[in-house]
């Protein structure tokens, strides 16, 4: 039996908010490098808030703002 107050998350669980993270946090770093915006990189790289801030400084706060459409890759752009 264990003791813990703090319940446990299964595996899977810890895995798909790791991609998530790490993928919100990867494209919010790149527009940040891309758009030389310092302070936004080294907060988004030092604070791990689940994508919530990266979501927040991709589609509020960047130089060049991210669209919902953007979002959309596997369209093609040249039509």
């Amino acid at each position: 039996m264990s003791s813990s107050v703090i319940p446990s998350i299964p595996v899977i669980l810890q895995l798909i908010l790791l991609v998530w993270s790490i993928a919100w946090k990867g494209i919010a770093l790149w527009y940040g490098a891309k758009n030389t915006q310092r302070n936004w990189f080294i907060v988004i790289l030092v604070i791990n808030s689940l994508g919530i801030l990266e979501i927040i400084y991709l589609f509020r706060f960047a130089k060049n703002r991210l669209t919902l459409g953007d979002l959309k890759f596997w369209k093609s752009k040249a039509k």
